[in-house]
């Protein structure tokens, strides 16, 4: 697990958010309280965040962005051919990260272990608060009325309450 960050994915109702806090840590100290851990590729039409280091995550977006150039926005193809990288070679076996990317139609989990996880209920969350918020985005979609970037932005702020590695300063974005 890393103690870095809470990423938040959910596609709900015909929408898709996905909401990350704004805290980096170094050991047991916050430096930024305001970072930008999601980002918007291919057109924005793909989701995408990070948890764990910041060189490594800044690493695989470029990685995966120019595995989506090379096939043309076809999300599956792009993912699988990321991890299977990411697994095989020397270089990037060593980044410590995991990514969360969402479209309209589908949502991953990957990790340099060569792991490709759908979610089966169309909530994806990564990072140290990953367990707050996914139960929070659970309770708040079956038992409430709001959209999926209100579901996202309540989750990470109860993850942010509780996680000492979350902080408040939520981005959410949406496609």
């Amino acid at each position: 697990m890393f103690r870095a960050t809470t990423i938040l994915g959910i596609r709900h109702q015909g929408k898709v958010a996905m909401g990350g806090d704004g805290q980096v840590t170094l050991g047991d100290m916050v430096i930024k309280s305001q970072a930008k851990k999601i980002r918007k590729l291919y057109n924005d039409s793909i989701l995408t965040g990070f948890a764990g280091t910041s060189a490594d995550a800044f690493t695989l977006f470029e990685k995966f962005e120019s595995k989506l150039e090379q096939y043309r926005g076809n999300l599956n193809r792009a993912v699988i051919e990321l991890a299977k990288e990411w697994r095989s070679d020397k270089y990037l076996r060593r980044l410590e990260a995991q990514l969360a990317v969402l479209s309209k139609e589908n949502l991953f989990l990957v990790s340099g272990n060569g792991d490709i996880l759908e979610p089966d209920d169309d909530i994806i969350a990564i990072g140290s608060g990953s367990g707050f918020a996914l139960a929070a985005a659970r309770a708040l979609r079956k038992y409430s009325d709001l959209d999926a970037a209100e579901i996202v932005r309540k989750s990470m702020e109860i993850a942010g309450s509780i996680c000492i590695y979350t902080n408040t300063n939520i981005i959410v974005e949406t496609l």
